[in-house]
């Protein structure tokens, strides 16, 4: 699979996050079949900072925490985009995480 085509199956995971949910960057990695290629599918959503038909500030690390953060404009644009949406963001962690986590299946 090359990188772009990789890319892209993120970005059809990444688009079917439901408004007000979150996964994980390895949730998306195991879902494509690829369990250990998270921090891959983290360089497919810093790809993707300029199209907005892509919610990757839904997309967080294992533990909650808005890891990719610094890949947002503004300061704290990741956590207002993630609160605008009902999700609370304390010290970069989302807090009830088990309860916001969305797990991604392969819709294609």
């Amino acid at each position: 699979m090359t990188e772009d085509n990789f890319f892209e199956k993120v970005y059809v995971i990444a688009k079917q996050i439901p408004y007000g949910k979150v996964t994980s960057y390895g949730a998306i990695a195991k879902v494509l079949g690829t369990a250990r290629s998270a921090r891959m599918v983290g360089w497919a959503m810093n790809a993707c900072h300029n199209r907005e038909d892509i919610p990757a500030h839904r997309v967080v690390n294992r533990k909650g925490l808005l890891t990719g953060k610094h890949h947002f404009d503004g300061t704290n644009l990741m956590q207002q985009l993630l609160e605008s949406e009902g999700i609370e963001v304390v010290n970069n962690q989302i807090i009830d995480f088990e309860k916001h986590f969305w797990t991604p299946e392969m819709k294609l």
